[in-house]
């Protein structure tokens, strides 16, 4: 998982984390994916795991994060012969809430990614992880979810709901910010996944960016004469 900061990588068999590793200092995903892939990879020979498939969070989020995150995802498919499965960064947010302890049932979840400027990653699901709107990036304003927010209490989920927070949407919008994605929460999406035989191509397969990347030069100054 490489769609933000955070840089994981886990380990399951039959629901249960074998091996997990993160780093939420990033980002250095460059540095730390092939070293924690090592040990991921020494475990599941270490205990005689098959290797059934690889999982990746696919996206939306940083793109750099992403392509190393596929890439090394595909490199280790390429070199075990075993298929991939793509799991979107918004549903593995909205699953990580879903799945706590104290998470509210009589709601709706909205994860959100933290874009440029007051603009967020995002879509929506019920409280069985059933997707009501597709993956859009969307610039907010406060009136921007006033219609759902109208019906049913609505929990932000992910590190943009720290910027949604300074927006007055009144008492139905509850913001969780610590939920992040990580490798370890992928486990439940991921072997579902793999029961009903959702894989990726390993070949052509690329993330989620929904727009496209765009780099930028910082400006220097030019002293005048």
């Amino acid at each position: 998982e490489t769609s933000t900061r955070v840089c994981s990588v886990a380990v399951s068999r039959d629901g249960a984390v074998l091996f997990h590793k993160s780093d939420r200092e990033g980002p250095a995903h460059a540095t730390l994916i092939g070293p924690y892939l090592d040990g991921a990879l020494a475990v599941i020979e270490q205990q005689g795991v098959p290797l059934d498939a690889v999982a990746v969070s696919a996206g939306p989020g940083s793109y750099t994060g992403l392509r190393i995150g596929v890439s090394a995802a595909k490199g280790v498919c390429f070199g075990r012969n075993c298929p991939l499965i793509a799991i979107s960064t918004l549903a593995l947010l909205a699953d990580t809430y879903r799945r706590r302890s104290d998470s509210r049932r009589d709601c709706m979840i909205r994860p959100v990614m933290d874009a440029r400027r007051m603009e967020v990653y995002t879509a929506l699901y019920d409280v069985d992880g059933n997707e009501k709107e597709a993956m859009s990036a969307l610039v907010v304003e406060p009136q921007t979810f006033e219609a759902e927010l109208s019906k049913t209490p609505v929990v932000f989920v992910g590190n943009g709901a720290t910027k949604l927070a300074t927006l007055n949407m009144g008492d139905r919008a509850i913001f969780q910010s610590d939920i992040e994605p990580l490798a370890e929460q992928m486990v439940t999406l991921a072997e579902q996944a793999f029961s009903d035989g959702r894989f990726v191509d390993v070949a052509y397969f690329e993330p989620y960016y929904i727009k496209d990347f765009v780099a930028t030069v910082k400006k220097q100054l030019i002293p005048h004469n």
